[in-house]
Formats: structure tokens, sequence, C-alpha cells
């Protein structure tokens, strides 16, 4: 039942000392919250270990990371161009473009392209052509199962697929997925659950490779007590989209079966899917629910909880999760999670949609305090283990794994 590895040969292998020659394509915004704070902690991450890294980028939010060379595609005269002023997909080609250019004039001089979704096809040709490995980034499970799992979900709950959405199935989508995972040398997974839906579609199982991402120590602290006291009810929280795939339909209903909603606290902090809120509104009112919203400092609740509560129906790797786990909480999570957690060490992790085992977790730890305060404590023991650094150190082992293929 554990979804967590431990030191895996990637990691091993990363400790060669050659600096590796990256190409690293982003889309999209680096630094943008999402997906776009994973690719811009690997940037940064890399180069700090010594490697070459070439940034191209659509754009930059925030601090730039300090590495070898960074280029945002979609700038005109200094003045940068949004995706939809040329139509998202038009973007997304011109990037793969501007990307492939870029290798063809570096031949030889790159080791790999790492790549992510949607920008993926002329950049992998080219790698090829120039001998340089290429990898595209999986960010999520397989797209076929991430629709139909999603679409099953939203049905359940008498919810619609919103137009634009990334998870609203679209067959010309699914089909440039699948023509990206099979452009590239290596397609890169996030967890053994995420590994598991690309075989059950067939997909080559020497083709795949696996790393993690990570945590920001300076934004997440260690907390200084992680001690819960039999005297409280549980402090539990969720953060993150408050949508139908990260299950918090489950979380409430399996906070109020357990009976924990009787004497403790559930803090949820995030938007909500159109029509989601509505759908929950019964559990919601509950007293012990309350709703923040967005908050500026996730950290600190965290570290003022006792456990993070977070069910996911599909998923690739929630960061959420390492930053909970990092400030202290116990994980009571799905395996669909991606988290770094093994089950009855750093918390307690159930089959996605497994609603029993979740109420039974919950009042496992409700009614244990000591195994809640040992699980607390050696989710902060892991934190070495779950920053961006050490995800670094992994993908650098793929690039390794790749390159001598």
């Amino acid at each position: 039942m554990a979804v967590a590895a431990p030191e895996t040969d990637a990691v091993r292998a990363s400790d060669e000392s050659r600096p590796l020659r990256i190409l690293y394509s982003f889309p999209d915004t680096l630094g943008a919250p999402g997906i776009g704070v994973a690719a811009r902690h690997h940037t940064e991450q890399l180069a700090l270990l010594g490697h070459e890294v070439h940034v191209y980028c659509t754009a930059v939010k925030g601090t730039p990371p300090v590495v070898h060379q960074l280029v945002t595609t979609l700038t005109l005269a200094g003045q940068r161009i949004r995706h939809r002023a040329l139509g998202r997909q038009r973007a997304y080609r011109y990037h793969d473009r501007r990307v492939s250019w870029a290798l063809r004039r570096a031949a030889g001089q790159i080791d790999v392209a790492h790549l992510w979704p949607r920008a993926t096809l002329a950049s992998a040709a080219a790698a090829k052509r120039m001998g340089a490995r290429s990898i595209r980034e999986a960010p999520n499970t397989h797209t076929a199962f991430a629709y139909a799992r999603v679409a099953e979900e939203n049905a359940k709950l008498g919810l619609g697929a919103v137009a634009g959405h990334s998870h609203e199935g679209a067959e010309d989508a699914l089909r440039l997925e699948e023509r990206e995972y099979e452009a590239v040398d290596m397609v890169a997974v996030l967890s053994p659950y995420v590994w598991q839906t690309f075989l059950d579609r067939g997909f080559d199982e020497a083709r795949l490779g696996m790393h993690a991402y990570g945590f920001d120590p300076g934004r997440f602290p260690e907390p200084q007590d992680v001690t819960s006291s039999e005297a409280e009810g549980l402090r539990a929280v969720f953060v993150g989209r408050c949508e139908p795939r990260k299950g918090l339909h489950y979380a409430l209903e399996a906070w109020i079966e357990s009976g924990a909603a009787e004497r403790g606290t559930f803090t949820i902090c995030g938007n909500f899917y159109p029509g989601y809120q509505e759908a929950l509104e019964p559990l919601l009112r509950h007293p012990s629910v309350t709703v923040q919203g967005w908050v500026d400092d996730p950290g600190k609740l965290m570290r003022d909880s006792d456990i993070f509560l977070f069910p996911s129906i599909e998923e690739g790797s929630a960061f959420v999760t390492y930053e909970a786990q990092a400030s202290g909480c116990a994980l009571l999570v799905s395996d669909a999670t991606g988290a770094r957690c093994e089950h009855m060490e750093q918390g307690l992790v159930h089959e996605a949609g497994d609603l029993p085992t979740l109420v039974e977790h919950l009042r496992l730890v409700d009614g244990d305090r000591e195994l809640l305060t040992r699980l607390r404590r050696n989710a902060v023991a892991s934190r070495p283990n779950l920053t961006w650094e050490y995800s670094a150190r992994e993908i650098a082992g793929l690039y390794r794994e790749v390159s001598g293929r």
C-alpha cells in the first residue's frame, strides 16, 4: 500500500561527476502557481547542482532562476505576448518550433531536452536528429485515464465538464498527447500510481522513468513541536483546488462519519470548481468545517494542524503533500496523490475512492495520539528527501539513464 519509494537508482546515478547539458522547455509561465513552480525549481536546482541549463519558457513570474541561458519565446520588443493573443494551441506550437530551432543550432552541445505537454513534437524530432535524447514530463496520470476517471467522478456528483478545464475530455488533445508520448525517448512519471496508468494502456515500461516533485524549505520551515494532545480534537486541513478530482467530497464525508468532527476542526483552503461548492453545501455547513478560500501562507496552517486530508482520485504528484509532510502533518491520503508517504510511517494511505477505509484511518489517528505523534515526527524527519534539490537529483539521474541508452 506504500506510495513512496526509497532512494532510487536515478538518485544514485545522478552522483556521477560530469555536468549535463540540458535544454529545458516549458511552454507556459515559469514560476506561475502549479506546474510553473515545479519547472522553476527544477531548472534552478539543476543549475545549482552544476549542470549547464538552457531554459526556454514563454514568460517568467517572479525572480528568474539563475541558469546558463534563459529565453522567453512569447515576447516582442521586450513585451510579453499572451497565449490567448495567438490562440493557445498556436502559441504552444510556436514555442515548440522555437525550441526545435534552438536544438538544431546547438547540435552536439545538448545531452537532453526536457519537454512539457503541448510543445513536444517538433522539439523531440529536432533532438533526435541532433543526437540528443528527449524526456517528456507527464505531470498527471495517462491522459486517457485522467479524462475517464474525472468524468466518472463528475457524473457521480451530477456535475458537468467545464469548458477549457485541463481534465475535460477532448479527442484532439488526447491524440496529441499520445503522439507526444511516442515521440520522446522517455516519459517521466511521478508515482507508481501514474506508472500503472501508462502500463494499463500498453505503454512500454522500458520507456518510463520516475521522479518526484518537492517543497521549498524557505517557504515551509520545520515545525517546532509536533506533539498531538489527547485533550484536543483533531486539527485537519485541506489545501488545494477544490474540485472533484482532489476528492474533497470524500474528505468531508469521512470527516463527519468518523466522528472526528465532534471535537475537531477541518479547515479547507482553495478555490472551488464551478458547481462543486453547491453540491457539497450540506457537508460544508457542519460546524467543525471552515472554508477559507485562497491563503497566502498555507505553511502556517499546516504547522498548526495534526493531519493533512487529501483523498485525490486522480493526480500526478501533488506537491502540497510534500509541503504538508515537511510542515509536520500526518498525511491521510489516497494512493493516487503521488505522496512520498509510506503507510503507517509518515501517514495512512487508502485506495483512491475507498471511503470506509478513510473513515477507519480518521478514527485510528483520532483515538491513538501516540500513533499520530509518531507519524507527524516521521513526516518531519523525511524533509531531506522531499526537497526540490532531491527532486533535481532524481531528474538528473533520469537524464543520465536515457543518455546512456
